[in-house]
């Protein structure tokens, strides 16, 4: 159980810090607020973020407008299927002046790395980026080489229906935190989107809301949120349920504590200081879905058919408690 601080820190101002970036993201990415919020706690999370729909859905816009509001530095690599591990981590360049190999840094050593169409390279290149999302760190030639804190990557996916992709292995997809889908808008605000100003004008006038130090504080206010016993047996209580059908895997150990550190930092975003069920109930299933074995198709297909996925359908079985 998460105890209470003995000696809280004033996180209000971090706080009303955070729903400010969120306002500010919605006039960018418009009528997705649920979306937006879950995005947003994903990175407070201190997770990656795992973004799956079809092309010209705005998922790029969602991870550009993310990286600027942060105010963190942002590294965009677009990923293609010639792509080789060293064009993302960098390599060892023999220097004729010292006679030695110099380590040259990729564009992973940033704080934020935008992994375009990350299905579009090969499993060997999409695994390039396990250790550095799970250690923070990147080893090379027996050397490892820490990543700048924080450390975020945001990845886009198109759906393996398209020509030129590649599935991600279970291994690559655990390690995104929540995965997301942002749909097609509604009628109103594609309306807007066709009367209004270009995406990325809007952005281009974007300030950084937030920098390193507040995102580094708001990720410790996140680990502050309080979550009481019989919020924990709740959790528990979905977390048996993924387990007992044969259908598909059960959560594992590190997705339930993905699963918490969510809940807590949903609750962070919405200015709270303690986890409700409702919290765990908005991040379950962009937490579960995808440990779940649950395919792009198949979830893009339930929600376009209006029918549950894996996750939603688990959260009409379990009942809060008390």
């Amino acid at each position: 159980m998460t105890q209470p601080n003995q000696n809280p820190i004033d996180y209000s101002t971090n706080q009303r810090q955070v729903a400010q970036l969120l306002a500010q993201l919605n006039q960018i990415v418009l009528d997705k607020s649920s979306v937006t919020k879950l995005a947003l706690s994903c990175m407070l999370a201190g997770g990656h973020l795992l973004l799956q729909d079809l092309p010209g859905m705005g998922k790029t816009t969602l991870a550009q407008g993310l990286a600027q509001l942060l105010g963190l530095s942002f590294n965009r690599v677009q990923f293609t299927n010639d792509m080789l591990p060293a064009d993302i981590l960098g390599m060892s360049i023999y220097n004729q002046s010292t006679l030695s190999f110099e380590f040259r840094r990729g564009p992973i050593f940033t704080q934020l790395l935008l992994a375009d169409e990350i299905n579009r390279s090969s499993p060997k290149t999409q695994s390039a980026l396990l250790e550095a999302m799970e250690e923070r760190q990147v080893t090379q030639d027996g050397q490892s080489y820490p990543l700048p804190k924080p450390f975020f990557v945001i990845a886009t996916q198109n759906p393996m229906q398209q020509a030129g992709v590649y599935p991600l292995p279970e291994s690559q997809l655990d390690r995104f935190l929540m995965c997301l889908s942002l749909g097609y808008p509604s009628p109103a605000a594609e309306r807007m989107l066709l009367q209004g100003q270009d995406r990325r004008a809007l952005m281009a006038q974007l300030d950084a809301i937030l920098d390193t130090k507040a995102v580094l504080l708001a990720q410790q206010g996140v680990q502050q949120v309080y979550v009481a016993e019989v919020v924990l047996d709740y959790l528990q209580q979905l977390v048996a349920q993924t387990r007992i059908s044969q259908e598909y895997h059960g959560l594992s150990p590190r997705g339930v504590l993905s699963l918490q550190r969510a809940a807590q930092a949903y609750a962070y975003v919405s200015g709270h200081t303690e986890v409700t069920p409702e919290d765990i109930q908005a991040v379950f299933a962009a937490v579960v879905d995808h440990r779940l074995g649950q395919r792009f198709v198949a979830a893009a297909n339930s929600q376009s058919q209006g029918l549950q996925t894996l996750a939603q359908r688990i959260l009409t079985e379990v009942k809060v408690l008390g």
